[in-house]
């Protein structure tokens, strides 16, 4: 499954609670986790078709910052 990942500003159990509900509603995301322990807050997204663009807005709208990792 293609794999995608990006910095955050997610970094403790109540931004996960409030990034889930946009996380979870994005279609092509079947799987996500943050790695809280990483400094730059690690956000790990699997999907079939999943899009950059998309995941980036959904966390952006849930108030935090992301920019995508190369790869």
């Amino acid at each position: 499954m293609p794999q995608l990942r990006f910095k955050t500003s997610i970094n403790c159990a109540n931004c996960l609670r409030a990034v889930t509900p946009f996380l979870d509603a994005e279609p092509s995301v079947q799987k996500w986790q943050v790695d809280t322990n990483n400094p730059a807050k690690i956000l790990t997204v699997e999907g079939d078709n999943v899009i950059a663009e998309q995941v980036m807005k959904a966390v952006a709208q849930a108030g935090f910052d992301i920019e995508p990792l190369s790869a």
